[in-house]
Formats: structure tokens, sequence, C-alpha cells
């Protein structure tokens, strides 16, 4: 099990380490060459700063039993299966009853965007968000290392 964070835009890296240290499990934060990253504890991957890069970073290097946490629907897409668990950064569980709405929200708005409308900024991060957002995570944790056990 390790956890790959797409740590570009990522609120939670914090917690994600303070988790992580505390189950001993390795996380791997991915970032494009704009971010520079340094926690002491997770290993850094850079790639560049074409688009999507990143995410096809993380796509390559999933492994079975992985965490990935992103806020990119396509991502979250790319990285489902039934052996990974896919969060977002408040806590919200990507699955398959989820992700096809996701992904077409996600295209309306790219839609009205790119027609000059505008979509609504995000709101700002509450303590409630990041403290639901580590609930999740360990939950996630827990039911991997169940899984890690019935096999």
């Amino acid at each position: 099990m390790r956890i790959l964070v797409d740590a570009d835009a990522c609120p939670v890296k914090e917690i994600i380490v303070r988790t992580a240290r505390r189950y001993s499990i390795e996380v791997i934060m991915f970032v494009n060459t704009c971010h520079v990253i340094s926690d002491g504890y997770s290993t850094v991957v850079t790639v560049d700063q074409h688009s999507d890069s990143v995410d096809y970073a993380i796509a390559n290097c999933i492994k079975p039993r992985d965490i990935i946490v992103t806020q990119d629907h396509g991502l979250a897409a790319l990285a489902m299966s039934p052996k990974n668990f896919v969060l977002s950064q408040n806590g919200f569980i990507y699955d398959s009853s989820n992700i096809d709405s996701l992904l077409s929200f996600r295209h309306e708005s790219a839609k009205v965007r790119r027609s000059g409308g505008r979509t609504p900024n995000p709101k700002k991060r509450t303590a409630d968000e990041d403290e639901k957002f580590e609930k999740t995570l360990i939950q996630v944790i827990e039911k991997v290392y169940e899984l890690i056990n019935q096999e």
C-alpha cells in the first residue's frame, strides 16, 4: 500500500504525511516543475509542465492496493479499479456509482469556459473539510489493511 498524491494544488499534503507516518505508509507526491515540495517523508516525483503530465505519471505508477488522492475527475477515472481507492482532498471517495456524473459535470463546465462563460470559484477551505478528509483517509487505510489480510 502506498499513497499517491496529485500534489500540485493539494491542500491536505500535511494531513496525508502525518497520517502516513502514523501507519508507516509510503507517500509519493507528484508535482510539475512549477512546484517544490520537501516534507522530509514523502518521495517527490517531478514531471514536466505539460498538460496532464502529473496525471499520466500517477496513472502509470499505480499498483494494487494504492490510495490515490486527487481533485481531478479525469485522473480519478483512470485510477479507479477494484483494487485501489481514489479520494478527493475533501474526503469524497470516487467510485463507479459517481464518476460518470462527475465527468459529465466537468465536461459541461469546460464547454462553458471555452465559450467565454464563467464557472463558480471554489469556496475557501474549512477545518471541517480537513477533518473529514483525515477521517476518510484513515477509514480507507484500514479498509486496505483488511483487504491485504484477507489475501
